[in-house]
């Protein structure tokens, strides 16, 4: 080892720049986005706009427009900065405000993604007790002492797993991705001639205007659970660009866009948006609305467990469960992480271990998922200012004449201009919503933009106008010995092979074609039920072979995953040292 880089190997990879050797293509982020984004919140958030009263063209066309902006804002907002920096949001906020902030930050985080992770432990919970035929738990407290069983059930193996084995679910959930897709479509396929039936009065569409028909009569009526008017065209737009406002314009996703090789992979997320967020919220609204009419119930009296059952068969329990657990994982696995964060002297395990209690224990009262819409855009206020403070450090400073790192120059231990700027913006944000000013789901444009010109006058103030030449040379000498030490590093890594052995390939082939007689199924549902007695009869197929192919595509799909993460040990451990 150059004694140059001696120092280098005791710093935590975490606080260093992704080195360029470990920068991904953008299939593997197009992946990534439809793991996380086609998940058991889709169920609950698909089913709340039929129940705030939707009208279909403002679905088909807000979605479309909100989940574009969201597209738009991770690809001119989240990845130029991750590119730039290749940090974790985390790690370029300790640079730039200090030690408090961060902790204090993490302490949001820890709150958020306990919340998030408590949801879809619930969600998961609904499709256990569905088979113990457990009461849907409708309330905003458990009314069964078995659910709270189940709900500790499940709970445990999530905790259990984010402590010890969060890297085997991370790439299961890889996996779930296309299934995922595909099974979202075929739940709606297979409940459109049900709703048609109940509306049109035969199971068969003439076209997208029977489409429409059917949308407007029984699932996006504009009619709310109360029977009052709903939800306009410019809230739908609002709430799927606020969505996920935690991860694009508050800069969370800035650790997983630090790997990638160009900014221009922050359009990968349109997978996650336009499969998993625009075709699974509408996939989403039409199941429940087909479960409610078989079950002759309304929409809001029935869970995920529910829905998932009648729209998909013994599947259906499959993805509650399974998106709601790898959901849950991965954002339990965050919330032990900040905390570890904030007790650095306990392990990632223990602190993990104490926020999955918390988390069990919140995931026993159903409000949590029955309330996902708010929450989220909530959580997503909370951060925001912190994403308009490091965009206004990152971006905006460098062309009005300021000083980049300018508080780490002055070897500041916290930055007021930092601190001060996120609880004003919490507290203007937060503010405007008390006065009912506008929709809470824009909340966010204005708190950026109020906090960004805040944070800009006080840092102006507090030293940021000066220059410091020593401190930027000081900063530039050691970024490019970083990269000389990351290069020399790459030098003795092996570059990875893909498995591309006969029975890998087969295995593969097996996995996709297992989602091919799916959505096959579904659509002889869908398009060859000429009434309701041949729809029931091809129902019931697609129920039956739908769930051996979900069993045939998991087990190969996973045993070809297997292979080759065994492949690449393999190569490893012949590479010399």
């Amino acid at each position: 080892m150059d004694a140059r880089f001696e120092a280098l190997e005791n710093v935590s990879p975490e606080q260093l720049p992704i080195a360029k050797h470990k920068l991904h293509s953008w299939s593997h982020f197009l992946g990534l986005y439809a793991g996380e984004h086609v998940a058991a919140t889709e169920f609950v958030i698909g089913a709340t706009f039929v129940s705030l009263g939707a009208k279909t063209e403002d679905i088909l066309l807000g979605l479309l427009i909100g989940n574009v902006l969201a597209i738009l804002s991770w690809t001119l907002i989240t990845s130029p900065i991750a590119c730039d920096t290749r940090m974790s949001l985390y790690t370029y906020l300790n640079k730039i405000a200090g030690d408090k902030m961060t902790t204090l930050y993490n302490w949001a985080n820890v709150i958020i993604f306990t919340v998030i992770s408590a949801a879809m432990i619930t969600v998961s919970a609904t499709a256990v007790r569905f088979l113990f035929d457990i009461p849907a738990q409708l309330m905003w407290y458990p009314t069964n002492p078995w659910f709270v069983l189940v709900v500790l059930g499940v709970g445990f193996i999530v905790v259990f797993v984010a402590m010890y084995g969060f890297n085997a679910v991370s790439d299961f959930s890889g996996i779930c991705a296309p299934w995922l897709v595909v099974m979202f479509i075929s739940g709606a396929l297979a409940l459109l001639p049900a709703l048609a039936e109940a509306v049109l009065g035969k199971t068969t569409l003439a076209g997208f205007k029977d489409f429409l028909t059917i949308g407007d009569s029984s699932i996006w009526t504009g009619v709310d659970a109360h029977g009052e008017p709903g939800v306009g065209l410019l809230v739908v737009i609002g709430f799927a660009w606020a969505a996920n406002t935690i991860t694009h314009v508050g800069l969370i996703d800035m650790a997983l866009l630090r790997y990638a090789k160009k900014r221009a992979y922050g359009l990968c997320t349109s997978s996650g948006m336009l499969f998993g967020h625009y075709i699974a919220w509408i996939a989403a609204g039409i199941m429940g609305a087909g479960a409610a009419v078989l079950l002759d119930k309304r929409i809001i009296d029935l869970d995920p467990g529910d829905v998932a059952y009648h729209a998909l068969g013994l599947s259906g329990f499959v993805i509650v469960l399974i998106a709601g657990w790898t959901t849950a994982n991965a954002n339990l696995y965050r919330a032990g992480l900040a905390a570890q964060a904030i007790f650095p002297q306990h392990s990632r395990r223990k602190t993990t271990m104490v926020v999955g209690v918390v988390t069990v224990i919140i995931a026993c009262f159903p409000f949590v998922f029955g309330k996902m819409l708010p929450m989220l855009t909530y959580a997503g206020l909370l951060v925001v200012p912190v994403g308009a403070i490091v965009f206004t450090e990152h971006v905006v400073f460098p062309r009005i004449g300021l000083t980049r790192y300018w508080a780490r120059y002055c070897k500041l231990t916290h930055s007021t201009p930092a601190i001060a700027s996120w609880f004003a913006g919490l507290a203007f944000g937060f503010g405007l919503n008390a006065l009912d000013v506008m929709t809470f789901y824009y909340l966010f444009i204005p708190t950026w933009f109020f906090t960004a010109v805040l944070y800009t006058v006080l840092a102006t103030r507090y030293g940021a106008k000066a220059d410091y030449p020593e401190e930027e040379a000081a900063e530039q000498a050691f970024n490019e010995r970083v990269e000389a030490f990351q290069a020399e590093q790459a030098a003795r890594e092996p570059a990875p092979a893909p498995d591309r052995s006969a029975l890998s390939r087969l295995l593969r082939v097996i996995a996709f074609s297992s989602l091919a007689i799916t959505l096959i199924l579904a659509g002889v549902v869908m398009w060859g039920s000429p009434d309701i007695d041949a729809y029931e009869v091809n129902r019931a197929r697609f129920y039956r072979y739908g769930f051996i192919c979900t069993i045939t595509y998991f087990t190969t799909a996973y045993w070809a995953m297997r292979r080759g993460k065994n492949a690449l040990g393999s190569q490893a451990a012949k590479t010399p040292s």
